[in-house]
């Protein structure tokens, strides 16, 4: 675990009935806070009188010099009261007193996150991707409306996450609270931030489009998600976000990498959580962190990594390897819009397809000539009937894929079901300033061989791309830790398979899967493979649903 670890000197005992202050007084000395059947705190302090002063429901059990015994209620307010006085082991009382609604039963580090956002008004989660913040953090921000501390909370976010990730979250962990998302025209967007609705969903480039009527609209919880999208002071983003954090907004920024690619993105997240640790201009913590080689290069210096800790406080991350109590595969969706340009002819199939099915049968064939031009459309290139390749603009869910590898510190195997979308990948991440290599069926047995041990043995190559007829069975890449799917594939045994190529023996970290849709063919076939069906069973059906 990293940062912070609220509640670790809790001692809990089950009854006070026969507690005699005074044999328990040299114990609380060295036990710190003592929590009494969940109900009240019990410890040693030399500010027992302003305890007793400022919380009614306190009493001084025994004294001896100027260090007494207190017994306090154990209530939220009572607990803020007492951190303020800096008696800080006192323990959150979500840990054992909030209901954890939802379908799911938060595991320990998310029980352990949540306490430390419901302490802190102005933090950091710094957690890798896979482990839960998102539940956390919805946890948090119910326990702190019912305790009346907050209202209405916004949260600041890809496109991508905004539905497959935050409100499928929402509604499986704090399903009583309405939530919305803000997207669409200027004025679709002012009707949501203006509604009745507790957790409002926008994402960044939004915030700009109604950022006057987010300042008017009483949020005050500001969760940012993948919030290196606003590391740079100098864009508009995060002009508008700070423009959105008064002095009694409570802010939450969350990421797995905050400062992936220089020290210097620190700044950003720190200017606004804790901006006194900070100079005033980006350039003077440039050069605290990076020493100038030449012109137009610079290197972190030794001292960076203490440096960009000490800024980014008060913070909290797990890893994956740390959290014990994962399951060992979990799955999440990104929602990557189609480019104008991919709209266009997805539009432009669709309707070849509502002609043909109107003029005559449709059979499994023709069903899956059609949707196959879809996802070929989506996912970056299509096929003519002469066989050439056309390359649509596919930066979307190229920038997707390249924020998800960026959020592991382990390897990443991408499946592409189309080889020349991964050629054109391969140069994308090449462009990028990451190592990848590539085995489609025209790669020999032997050029095979040696990329999985290059891939299983050294630091490079980070990415290995996969057609997946070709690779989904029978080999080991257990040195990633997430698995992409850049579209769906038509059978259910070469998803699964695929999915296994990381999570089998010898694999010592949680795997993440990550699929990638932006199109209605791509996120039925989803749900069909999440159901294990093989979908050449369901063409017609499929083919039905997409035109319908």
């Amino acid at each position: 675990m990293g940062y912070a670890t609220p509640g670790h000197l809790v001692v809990i005992v089950s009854s006070c009935t026969v507690v005699n202050p005074t044999v328990l007084f040299s114990f609380l000395k060295e036990k710190s806070v003592q929590i009494i059947d969940n109900k009240a705190l019990q410890f040693v302090t030399r500010k027992a009188d302003q305890i007793t002063a400022l919380i009614p429901k306190s009493k001084v059990l025994a004294r001896k010099g100027d260090m007494a015994q207190v017994l306090v209620n154990w209530g939220y307010q009572e607990t803020k009261l007492l951190r303020n006085l800096q008696i800080k082991d006192v323990p959150q009382p979500i840990t054992a007193r909030y209901k954890w609604p939802g379908v799911y039963t938060p595991f320990d580090h998310q029980r352990t996150t949540a306490a430390f956002l419901v302490t802190h008004p102005r933090c950091l989660v710094l957690s890798e991707a896979g482990t839960g913040k998102t539940s956390a953090a919805a946890w948090a921000a119910d326990y702190l409306m019912r305790q009346g501390e907050i209202k209405r909370v916004l949260i600041v976010c890809p496109v991508s996450i905004m539905d497959t990730a935050w409100r499928s979250d929402l509604f499986k962990t704090v399903m009583h609270r309405t939530v919305a998302i803000a997207t669409g025209d200027r004025h679709k967007r002012i009707r949501i931030v203006n509604g009745d609705y507790e957790f409002v969903i926008i994402n960044f480039d939004g915030v700009k489009v109604v950022r006057e009527e987010l300042s008017l609209a009483g949020f005050d919880l500001i969760i940012v998600d993948e919030a290196t999208a606003i590391k740079s002071t100098s864009t508009d983003r995060w002009k508008a976000l700070n423009t959105l954090v008064k002095a009694n907004t409570r802010l939450w920024l969350m990421t797995g990498t905050p400062a992936s690619q220089s020290p210097v993105d620190a700044y950003g997240l720190a200017k606004l959580v804790n901006p006194a640790s900070v100079p005033r201009f980006a350039g003077a913590f440039r050069d605290q962190v990076m020493y100038k080689i030449s012109q137009f290069k610079w290197a972190p210096k030794r001292t960076a990594r203490d440096t960009v800790f000490n800024v980014l406080q008060p913070a909290i991350r797990f890893t994956k390897e740390e959290c014990l109590d994962l399951p060992e595969m979990l799955y999440t969706t990104r929602e990557v819009p189609l480019t104008k340009q991919q709209q266009h002819y997805y539009d432009v199939i669709k309707k070849s397809m509502m002609a043909l099915a109107a003029g005559s049968e449709i059979t499994a064939v023709n069903a899956a000539g059609l949707l196959n031009k879809l996802l070929q459309i989506a996912q970056g290139v299509a096929y003519t009937t002469e066989r050439e390749v056309v390359e649509f603009d596919v930066s979307n869910r190229v920038n997707e894929l390249l924020d998800v590898i960026a959020q592991t510190d382990h390897k990443v195997i991408v499946f592409v079901p189309f080889r020349h979308a991964l050629m054109m990948l391969e140069q994308a991440l090449a462009k990028a300033g990451i190592t990848s290599e590539s085995i489609s069926g025209s790669v020999s047995a032997s050029q095979r061989s040696d990329s999985i041990k290059r891939f299983q043995t050294e630091v490079s190559p980070k990415v290995i791309l996969l057609i997946p007829q070709a690779a989904a069975h029978g080999i080991t890449l257990t040195k990633a830790d997430t698995v992409v799917w850049w579209g769906p594939v038509s059978s259910a045994e070469l998803y699964i398979q695929g999915n296994s190529r990381a999570h089998r023996a010898g694999q010592k970290n949680s795997v993440t899967v990550v699929r990638l849709q932006g199109s209605p063919v791509e996120r039925r076939m989803y749900a069909m493979l999440d159901g294990k069906i093989d979908l050449h069973q369901g063409l017609v059906d499929l083919y039905q649903q997409e035109i319908a």
